[in-house]
């Protein structure tokens, strides 16, 4: 863990060292490109040759779609207290979705024509959901549930398999539950190709959605333009702001549970006291211990875990939208006002007893959020990205008579006499 004491310096230049910004390696890159363009030229096939290769899966075309035997079969090896989790979880995110739905709207300009706004649903999208390390049922949940909510009429599941070529049957069951229409055994960038240019077994989607692998984000990014996606998510991050109010067992935990995503998570706590930072830096001694994934925490916790001792609240403000974290959790007697501070930051727990955990599973926003530094341009998923606007536009002779002379001195200067002609004509 990596401690800076910002106590002792006249401003807070160290923190850059917490840059996360998406930066591929030329590596990776390429790799990404080439795996692209194989499943473009070569279809199902390159997806067959992929999966041997990565996953080594041993597919017919055909397999590749899950049936819904196989759906039927997983939900019933499926014990009724996760289906019981899983509807909870999901019930709570349509609810809090519903809400974030557009609405057609329509009013008049000055000159008197008609303008308004039509959303209407993606007719069809791509979910990713990882399942590399584990199942991420609940990605399927805070994915899948917005697009079912928005009236998406096709929603494309697609997640990696192992060498036996079976989904987690929880996997299956949240999949199904929260509305996918098709689901498919692809993993990788070469599922992000698929959903992109289309194979012969799955037709190409209008949007990708869904977090994954470094292979998965640099896919998303190189297909941006082909298709329409959400965001280019990276690994986990938290930042927790302490003081002395905070239980430093709970915000030990908290941190523990972000690393716990593995490769690149960041953690990082800020520190009004010093004896609040060395009571976590002992708790997190004492609890990694008991934990089941200690090589992934370890290496976050010697990469990229940071433990800064801010001056005061104001300061750790600062810090806080410096860094845009993906989740911010505030553990403050005044936890309440600093969050109104908070403008970057993909999501904001406030107070001992909300922890991230919590938003990941079940509280109801969805907890695809941005990061690495993104929080400051983008928001986490929401409902209305589900969604397609269109512009309405409608003008009557009496309106339009009002605008012929704004529109000629627009054609004018643009030297666009077509456009004024267009207008004038009907005039005529």
């Amino acid at each position: 863990m990596k401690v800076i004491d910002l106590r002792r310096e006249q401003n807070i230049s160290s923190i850059n060292q917490l840059s996360r910004k998406y930066a591929p390696d030329e590596e990776l890159v390429t790799q990404v490109s080439a795996i692209l363009s194989d499943v473009r030229q070569r279809g199902d096939l390159a997806l067959i040759d992929l999966a041997h290769r990565f996953d080594r899966a041993e597919f017919t075309p055909h397999e590749l779609a899950v049936s819904e035997l196989e759906i039927e079969a997983a939900t019933g090896r499926v014990k009724p207290e996760l289906v019981d989790a899983l509807e909870a979880a999901h019930l709570n995110v349509i609810e809090f979705a519903s809400r974030g739905l557009r609405a057609d709207w329509k009013s008049t300009n000055a000159q008197g024509a008609e303008v308004g706004e039509r959303f209407d649903p993606f007719r069809r999208v791509g979910v990713y959901v990882p399942a590399g390390t584990a199942p991420l049922v609940s990605t399927a949940i805070m994915t899948i549930s917005l697009a079912a909510t928005a009236g998406v009429p096709e929603i494309v599941a697609v997640s990696p398999v192992g060498a036996d070529k079976t989904m987690n049957p929880g996997l299956l069951t949240a999949l199904k539950l929260a509305g996918a229409t098709e689901i498919y055994k692809i993993g990788g960038a070469q599922a992000i190709g698929a959903l992109t240019f289309g194979t012969e077994i799955i037709r190409p989607v209008y949007k990708i959605f869904g977090p994954g692998n470094a292979y998965v984000t640099e896919a998303k990014r190189q297909v941006f333009g082909y298709v329409a996606v959400d965001l280019i998510p990276g690994p986990s991050e938290i930042m927790v702001i302490a003081d002395n109010t905070a239980n430093p067992s709970w915000v030990a935990a908290d941190l523990l549970a972000q690393a716990e995503h593995g490769r690149g998570s960041v953690i990082c706590l800020v520190a009004l006291e010093e004896e609040m930072l060395e009571a976590v830096e002992n708790e997190i001694a004492r609890q990694v211990k008991s934990l089941s994934r200690g090589t992934a925490l370890r290496e976050v916790l010697e990469q990229n875990a940071f433990f800064v001792l801010a001056k005061n609240e104001e300061q750790s403000i600062t810090i806080a939208n410096a860094f845009a974290p993906e989740h911010i959790s505030l553990v403050t007697r005044h936890s309440e006002k600093m969050s109104e501070a908070i403008l970057n930051a993909g999501a904001i727990f406030i107070g001992g007893f909300s922890p991230v955990a919590a938003g990941d599973f079940l509280a109801g926003p969805s907890h695809e959020l941005p990061t690495g530094g993104a929080g400051k341009s983008f928001s986490g998923l929401t409902v209305d990205q589900f969604q397609r606007r269109t512009s309405i536009i409608r003008y009557d002779r009496e309106s339009l008579s009002k605008s012929v002379s704004i529109i000629s001195q627009f054609s004018e200067i643009e030297q666009l006499d077509g456009h004024g002609r267009s207008v004038a004509i009907r005039f005529e």
